[in-house]
């Protein structure tokens, strides 16, 4: 008989986070798990979930990778006529999540959201394998389509136009999140998990809290 889902259970065991370890700035305390998750190469550690809302009020999700991240914020590419797209459009704000599962961690990061320079995304587009770039002509994102032959044909329209040196599509470029709330989740035993705010200040700073778990 398989497990029943009621009966799963994990005891978190691996660390702990306390406030006298906490980085002083945000940035700096994620870049310490990130290069943790990295070392311990856990399956894709670049991958987080992006939530918006829609005009209606309905919130979405879905998983993008992180493709650079500083003191302006966590930077993404996607196509900005994607569902994604849209939202962002109206409603400039996001929540990103990282859940880095082997070492029982989650990062939540909220803030406004903007789109990164024409420059910025022109770079990284030109940084992508040759595929990648003619499959952001070739993928009219969040549409219906008929079939997947549809992107087959667009891309090999896409190849025939574009050659091996296609431009960045004009829909096509990246999103930068400026945060104003991180927040550091560490497993514990129990469910007596270790959570950790910082909360943007007028005043820039940083205030640092614990939550209940």
């Amino acid at each position: 008989m398989s497990q029943k889902l009621s009966d799963l259970r994990k005891s978190y065991e691996r660390a702990e986070l306390d406030e006298s370890t906490l980085a002083q700035a945000p940035l700096e305390q994620f870049r310490r798990w990130l290069t943790e998750a990295l070392a311990a190469e856990v399956p894709e550690p670049n991958a987080m979930t992006v939530a918006t809302v829609g005009a209606d009020g309905r919130p979405s999700t879905r998983v993008v990778l992180i493709k650079d991240y500083d003191a302006r914020g966590i930077v993404w590419y996607t196509n900005y006529d994607s569902r994604k797209g849209r939202e962002l459009a109206a409603h400039p704000f996001a929540a990103l999540q990282f859940h880095w599962v082997e070492l029982e961690r989650v990062v939540r990061i909220e803030g406004r959201v903007e789109r990164v320079s024409a420059a910025e995304s022109d770079a990284y587009y030109a940084s992508r394998p040759l595929d990648s770039r003619l499959g952001a002509w070739a993928s009219p994102q969040s549409q219906v389509i008929s079939s997947r032959a549809v992107l087959v044909a667009n891309a090999a329209k896409a190849a025939v136009q574009h050659g091996l040196s296609p431009a960045r599509p004009p829909h096509w470029g990246g999103f930068r999140l400026v945060p104003d709330s991180w927040e550091f989740w560490q497993g514990r035993k129990s469910r007596l998990h270790d959570r950790l705010r910082y909360r943007l200040q007028a005043d820039g700073s940083w205030l640092q809290e614990r939550l209940a778990p």
